[in-house]
C-alpha cells in the first residue's frame, strides 16, 4: 500500500476511490470483482487520455452449469488467469464457486483452505488445490493446481521478451495504476467474507491478535499463522469448542 500511495502523488483522490471500490467489490459482489479491477484500469487509462468511458466496460462471464470436472477446470483457470496484485484478489471469486455455487465445501472449510494456501510453499493461489481436493479428491487437487498455474507459465514463456516494453508503455502503466489500487482494496475487502466463516467467539480473539501482530508489530505471515495454529491446539486441549 505505501509504495502505491507514494507513487500516486498527483492522483490520490482517484487512488483512494479505486481502493474503496476494490474493497467494496471484494466484500459484496465476490465473483464480479474482476470486472471492477478491469474497470478501474480502464477508467484511469481514459482519464489520462481524456476520453469518454461510457459504455467501455464489458466482460463475458461463462460458467459451466454442472459442478463436475468442467466446473473445477473453469474455476482453476479463472484463479490462475486473474490473480492480480496477490492471490487474495481471487479469494472472493474462488469462494463463490467452491462454497456458494457448487457446494464443494463449507465456508469454514474454505477458510481453512486459505490458511493452508498461506502455509504451504506456494502462494495463496495454491488454495485452489484444496478446493479441487474437496471436489474430487487427490486427482481433483492435482488437476486444479496444474490448471491454475498454467497461465502464469505460458505468459512468462511466451511473453518474456515483451515485458520490458509493456512496463514502459504509458497506456499499460495507466491501466495498472488504476487496477493496482483497486487490487489493494480487494485484498482488504477479501477479509470480510472470510471473517464471516468464523463461528466461535475465541476465533475473533485470534483474529484481533493476528491483525495486531501483522499490521502493527510487523511479524511475518508464516510466524503469525503458526502461532495462531498453536493457540488453536492449546484451546482444543483445554476443551474449547472447535468448529465442525
Amino acid at each position: 500500500m505505501r509504495p502505491s500511495w507514494q507513487a500516486a502523488e498527483a492522483r490520490r483522490l482517484r487512488w483512494g476511490a479505486y481502493v474503496c471500490v476494490g474493497a467494496a467489490a471484494a466484500a459484496l459482489v465476490g465473483p464480479w470483482l474482476v470486472v471492477v479491477l478491469l474497470g478501474s484500469g480502464i477508467v484511469e487509462l481514459a482519464v489520462r487520455r481524456g476520453r469518454d468511458i461510457s459504455g467501455a466496460l464489458a466482460m463475458l462471464v461463462a460458467t459451466p452449469a454442472a459442478g463436475g470436472w468442467a466446473a473445477l477446470a473453469w474455476t482453476a483457470f479463472k484463479v490462475g488467469g486473474l490473480s492480480y496484485g496477490g492471490g487474495f484478489v481471487i479469494i472472493p471469486l474462488m469462494q463463490a464457486d467452491a462454497v456458494s455455487r457448487y457446494h464443494w465445501m463449507t465456508s469454514a472449510q474454505f477458510l481453512e483452505a486459505v490458511a493452508l494456501g498461506q502455509i504451504t510453499p506456494g502462494p495463496v493461489t495454491q488454495t485452489v488445490a484444496v478446493v479441487g481436493y474437496a471436489a474430487f479428491g487427490v486427482a481433483g487437487g492435482l488437476v486444479a493446481a496444474a490448471i491454475a498455474f498454467s497461465p502464469s507459465f505460458i505468459l512468462v514463456l511466451l511473453g518474456r521478451r515483451r515485458f520490458d516494453r509493456i512496463r514502459t508503455d504509458p497506456r499499460a502503466r495507466a491501466f495498472l495504476e488504476g487496477a493496482g489500487p483497486a487490487a489493494i482494496g480487494a485484498i482488504l475487502g477479501a477479509a470480510v467474507p472470510l471473517a464471516g466463516a468464523l463461528s466461535e467467539s475465541w476465533q475473533y480473539g485470534v483474529l484481533a491478535a493476528a491483525a495486531v501482530a501483522l499490521l502493527i508489530l510487523r511479524r511475518t505471515v508464516i510466524v503469525v499463522l503458526l502461532a495462531a495454529a498453536s493457540i488453536g491446539l492449546v484451546l482444543m486441549w483445554a476443551g474449547a469448542p472447535i468448529p465442525a
